[in-house]
């Protein structure tokens, strides 16, 4: 079974995050979810947004990586929501030991953390066809190119709008589709 550290998105390490990663710990996969908030969450995306340009989006790539440290001995699987994509696409990206990363509701362009995506590193990125702030925002073209230029990467789209539409807590949670993103992540895992 698989090691995963998950990071939450910008309204915080929700209750909608620790059902999600309750489901993937009663597949028998061990996983930590690092709390870059210090227990704060927010009802909008808007108020989570203030906070992080408060805290500043470089601040809190580096409480990811810091909290990833000592994490996933014999390597881990890198997730995150979102906001959460920062850190475990860096060290997905930049620890030898990475087994896999898991890239919901967004993807940050290959260059900004290497030029290139590490061999032998699996990756899933899943999104909506129709979120603004995935497919305006340019997170879908990465995500595409990252397809490109990777025989381990997988893009999945489902149909809709929501953004963060896997987190039980939030209005914009879909069922069916977060349904079938976990059973394609819970294929991942058994498979890395």
């Amino acid at each position: 079974m698989a090691e995963v550290v998950l990071f939450h998105h910008v309204q915080g390490l929700t209750d909608g995050v620790a059902a999600f990663a309750d489901r993937l710990r009663s597949d028998g996969h061990t996983v930590h979810t690092p709390d870059l908030f210090d227990g704060r969450t927010f009802t909008t995306l808007e108020e989570g947004i203030a906070h992080a340009q408060g805290v500043g989006f470089g601040r809190l790539l580096e409480r990811g990586v810091e909290a990833a440290e000592g994490l996933g001995s014999d390597g881990a699987v890198y997730a995150g929501f979102s906001l959460g994509v920062m850190p475990a696409q860096q060290l997905a990206q930049t620890r030898a030991d990475a087994r896999g990363a898991l890239l919901f509701h967004a993807c940050v362009p290959l260059g900004e953390f290497g030029d290139a995506w590490p061999t032998g590193v699996p990756v899933q990125v899943h999104g909506m066809d129709a979120d603004p702030l995935f497919v305006d925002e340019g997170d879908l073209d990465a995500a595409r190119a990252l397809v490109a230029s990777t025989a381990d990467a997988e893009l999945f789209l489902y149909p809709g709008e929501a953004h963060l539409f896997a987190d039980s807590s939030l209005p914009s949670y879909d069922s069916v589709a977060a349904d079938l993103l976990v059973e394609r992540v819970l294929g991942f895992l058994r498979a890395v």
